[in-house]
């Protein structure tokens, strides 16, 4: 049984369209922090308020820098390309760009896309395609180590924190894998499984697939997904906590978030009550599961701050509290190697 495998060509022109918030452009963020080398540019709608940090570039300029492919780069509420991107995607692929997408709409399905990309000689990559035959889980005990990030909420730092924290391990010469769970980290891994397109029956078994049996010392970095606290994505959350029978969790928050993302109406629990809600859900598959620290999202405050946050997280949590941008996720990788 396979994973979702992607082969996207270098360079990147990241495409922002026409995205309100920080969140919703998770993708283009995550892929210019993490292959920022591979980025040549991005493009946006007029009035776009977010920046990637990159050279603004039309269609003309993309060309002259050697742009292989466009990735879409915004995660919406529902996953669908919006009307008023097409005009300029059109355009990148009649000019012989291809197009990448991880979104719920498949670019495959899009008539204007698909012709545009027949006349310029362009791929339409839909990232977001589970493979076929995923088998139901068995909740079988598999070889091999497994870390899964899980969250407080949606959109906290989960892909950065299993990135952060598979390099962590590397620099140790710790044997690890990063898992892909999601359509950024499939991008930038280019392998995964993108759970979220899973039918719920065989989430559990996807989750299994990802994380096969391997070499008794080996650890398997698990992106999360959703998160158990939020009333729109618990389920997939879930499934990949069962599925992936993790020996360790990893909590992801972010500390400017109050509110679920989406679903102001629900608070964010005490993160001690959402660690436990996680130990006692992963308890199904794995009794012996822990967790082992939290990574927290500072960048909402100043070094100071950061510094006394992680500081009281940790006196308060009795773990390891880091962020795994500005810190590094050493000490996390430390309490792997005590396991």
């Amino acid at each position: 049984m396979q994973m979702t495998r992607i082969e996207i060509h270098a360079p990147y022109l990241l495409y922002l369209g026409d995205v309100p918030d920080a969140p919703h452009a998770k993708t283009a963020l995550g892929i210019a922090h993490w292959r920022g080398q591979d980025c040549a540019g991005q493009m946006r709608l007029p009035g776009c308020p977010i920046d990637a940090g990159l050279p603004e570039l039309d269609v003309a300029g993309a060309r002259a820098a050697g742009v292989r492919t466009a990735i879409i780069g915004v995660a919406p509420s529902g996953g669908q390309v919006q009307a008023n991107w097409l005009p300029q995607l059109c355009e990148l692929a009649r000019a012989g760009i291809d197009l990448a997408a991880g979104l719920h709409s498949r670019l495959n399905a899009m008539q204007p896309l698909v012709d545009a990309a027949e006349a310029g000689g362009a791929r339409l990559i839909d990232v977001r395609v589970p493979p076929a035959g995923i088998p139901v889980g068995t909740g079988r005990k598999r070889s091999g180590r497994r870390v899964l990030m899980v969250g407080s909420d949606c959109a906290v730092g989960k892909k950065y924190s299993a990135l952060a924290l598979h390099r962590a391990l590397a620099a140790r010469g710790q044997a690890a894998t990063f898992r892909a769970t999601g359509q950024t980290g499939i991008m930038i891994a280019g392998s995964g499984m993108p759970m979220d397109c899973v039918v719920s029956d065989f989430l559990a078994g996807a989750a299994e697939v990802l994380s096969p049996d391997n070499d008794p010392d080996h650890w398997d970095v698990i992106e999360g997904q959703g998160a158990l606290t939020h009333p729109s994505y618990a389920g997939v959350a879930l499934g990949l906590l069962h599925g992936s029978q993790p020996d360790a969790l990893v909590l992801c928050h972010d500390v400017a978030r109050t509110h679920t993302l989406g679903v102001e109406a629900y608070p964010i629990p005490p993160l001690d009550e959402v660690i436990d809600m996680n130990l006692r859900a992963g308890r199904l598959t794995n009794p012996d599961v822990r967790c082992v620290g939290v990574s927290v999202n500072t960048s909402s405050l100043t070094d100071a701050e950061r510094e006394a946050c992680l500081a009281e997280l940790a006196d308060t949590l009795g773990l390891p509290c880091v962020d795994p941008v500005a810190t590094g996720m050493a000490p996390i990788a430390d309490a792997l190697g005590s396991l």
